[in-house]
């Protein structure tokens, strides 16, 4: 009788660690918090906003009483608003400055992204740009000193004097600090008109045939079709300055840009880490919804268009959050 009560205890003691182990989280998978309530106010950079309204859209399936305030209004205004307590979480599509950590900005890398140099389908040299490539001294010479004005001068035909119509961003952003950091410059060293937000910037290259921009891999890729937003052709970056356009310099597909960025053979920058800015280290819903963003949340980021970090930096950016 004594030694059936001690096996029935044993058999209750393995049951119950049993059960514990099926509750507790597997790996560095974010823990399912039960009740886990409230509102995320998160604002910033154009480049993560698509990525950030599937995260949030996920996260509400599984915690149906979190509710999510999601805007895009670039870089700047993320890491304004955070530093400012405006809203939960800062979108910064560039590196974070040690004067920004100063004040309190606690921020974690959650995936890649780049940065590409968009015409208008229309452009009347197209044919030249997708066989030559344009090489990183041009563009600065379009877009830092202004040396090059006209396409004929870009393709090396000065017959052809079409003014090149420079485009830029107006908003303090990620896209142009990384361009113009690809280029040896500041965000307020390029030239060219100014156009708010990525969406502007686009539009405005697909209806100018003279015109040149920049854009982020998700506003310059088409989700349904994978190809180019229709109007526009992202220019490719003449890398080993060859005078040709490499067949791995051509990217022509949100499938072939993805790969690119994740191999590194696309230049970094204009390829970059996005990453999410606190106000000091997060606590409570805002960091179980961090830490979920680091771990299941990254299922979602090669189906949306993004590149995922390599595993060891999203363990670093996990212990950050403990």
């Amino acid at each position: 009788m004594f030694t059936k009560n001690i096996r029935k205890s044993l058999l209750v003691v393995l049951i119950v660690v049993f059960a514990i182990s099926a509750c507790s989280p597997v790996g560095n998978s974010a823990r399912k918090e039960i009740g886990i309530s409230g509102t995320i106010s998160i604002s910033g950079a154009f480049a993560l906003y698509p990525l950030m309204t599937r995260w949030a859209e996920e996260f509400t399936k599984i915690y149906p009483d979190v509710q999510f305030d999601v805007s895009a209004g670039g870089a700047g205004k993320g890491m304004t608003d955070a530093l400012s307590g405006a809203v939960d979480i800062g979108m910064v599509s560039r590196e974070i400055k040690p004067e920004e950590e100063s004040q309190g900005a606690y921020w974690v890398s959650v995936t890649k992204d780049a940065v590409f140099p968009m015409i208008s389908n229309q452009n009347p040299v197209l044919e030249d740009i997708t066989q030559q490539g344009i090489s990183q001294e041009v563009f600065t010479k379009i877009y830092i000193t202004g040396e090059i004005t006209t396409w004929g001068e870009v393709v090396g035909k000065p017959e052809i004097t079409d003014k090149i119509h420079v485009y830029t961003r107006s908003d303090a952003a990620g896209a142009p600090e990384v361009w113009a950091k690809y280029l040896g410059g500041l965000q307020e060293d390029l030239l060219g008109i100014g156009v708010s937000g990525d969406p502007g910037l686009l539009e405005a290259v697909i209806k100018d045939p003279l015109g040149i921009g920049f854009n982020n891999l998700g506003y310059a890729f088409d989700n349904g079709t994978g190809q180019a937003v229709l109007g526009s052709v992202v220019i490719p970056i003449d890398i080993d300055m060859n005078g040709s356009a490499d067949d791995a310099e051509k990217i022509l597909t949100k499938e072939e840009a993805v790969d690119s960025v994740a191999s590194g053979f696309y230049p970094s920058p204009p390829a970059r880490d996005l990453n999410l800015v606190t106000k000091g280290k997060p606590s409570d819903v805002v960091n179980i919804f961090m830490r979920w963003i680091l771990t299941d949340g990254q299922a979602f980021v090669g189906e949306a268009g993004y590149v995922s970090l390599p595993q060891d930096q999203l363990d670093q950016a996990l212990k950050k959050l403990d």
